[in-house]
């Protein structure tokens, strides 16, 4: 522990000689920040256990999550099946481990939408003010003020049920706090020195949004997106719970969850396992975001 924190004291006390040596000084300091939170190294833990059985579930279930028997319908937990069967026969483990794909699926695709999208709109607007700004808001605040699962289900039910229109459904939903957020990241440094020093040196307005005001939005962004995967999850598991998401026999958490409803009662597992399934991946990533948001948040430090 001498070691390291002698280490730290040479990179933050001398003034570095380098912009790399800066720049490893505040890459340790932000890893080191994180690390002394629990939580937040749990939320990573678990968030990095659904990307490894997503990437690895060929090789990791026992049975084929599709295959049907009805002669072992319905088995509680044991050895051979260890979340139990469903009603149609199929392993309930394989079936989760498989449905991480296409929850793991589902975040990244709306990360990749709703992410930079929402980080344009809210830039344009905050860069240019007046008419824009007052435009692009009230789009924004249209599409805020309907609670974003109704509003989901609205968009599914124009574009039919299946797992793409679900993820452009959740992503048109998810866009406005990221407007919101990137707009008031703009507000504040548009007149910056730096701002306007690229501008009266003569730089385009694009290239002053990209490498000037952006890369200033990102973290928080980043922070916002973590925390929102939660919600987001929850969001398609309804989705998947209505039968608009994917469809059968793909395995959807929601869409067991909506399978195993009618056995709650006398045969607790069908449901249950694949909405704690739900229910861990979504704290994970709330820990996670908060950690993020602990780390990167001036104010919180």
């Amino acid at each position: 522990m001498r070691i390291v924190s002698t280490w730290l004291d040479w990179l933050t006390t001398d003034a570095p000689e380098s912009r790399l040596q800066g720049r490893l000084a505040q890459s340790y300091q932000t890893f080191y920040r994180f690390v002394r939170n629990p939580l937040a190294v749990c939320g990573l833990v678990i968030v990095a256990i659904l990307v490894g059985l997503a990437i690895f579930a060929p090789l990791l279930v026992p049975y084929d999550p599709l295959a049907t028997d009805l002669g072992s319908r319905l088995l509680p937990p044991s050895a051979s099946h260890w979340f139990g069967t469903d009603h149609l026969g199929r392993d309930i483990f394989s079936r989760v481990i498989s449905g991480s794909r296409v929850t793991l699926t589902i975040v990244l695709l709306v990360a990749i939408l709703i992410g930079p999208i929402g980080m344009a709109i809210g830039i344009v607007a905050g860069y240019f003010g007046g008419t824009t700004d007052r435009f692009l808001m009230g789009v924004t605040d249209v599409v805020m003020a309907f609670p974003r699962l109704i509003l989901a289900l609205a968009f599914v039910a124009v574009l039919g049920p299946g797992l793409e229109n679900a993820v452009i459904a959740i992503a048109i939903t998810g866009w406005p706090a990221y407007a919101r957020l990137a707009r008031a990241e703009t507000l504040s440094l548009r007149q910056r020195e730096f701002v306007v020093a690229a501008r009266l040196q003569g730089a385009s307005v694009v290239r002053i949004l990209i490498r000037y005001i952006a890369p200033f939005c990102i973290p928080s962004a980043i922070i916002r997106l973590t925390l929102d995967m939660a919600g987001i999850i929850l969001i398609a598991a309804g989705l998947g719970f209505l039968g608009l998401g994917a469809q059968p026999p793909a395995a959807e958490w929601g869409a067991m969850v909506a399978a195993g409803r009618d056995y709650l009662i006398d045969k607790w597992w069908v449901a249950t396992l694949p909405g704690a399934a739900i229910f861990v991946v979504s704290l994970g990533f709330n820990l996670l975001g908060d950690g993020l948001r602990d780390v990167f948040d001036r104010r919180v430090n």
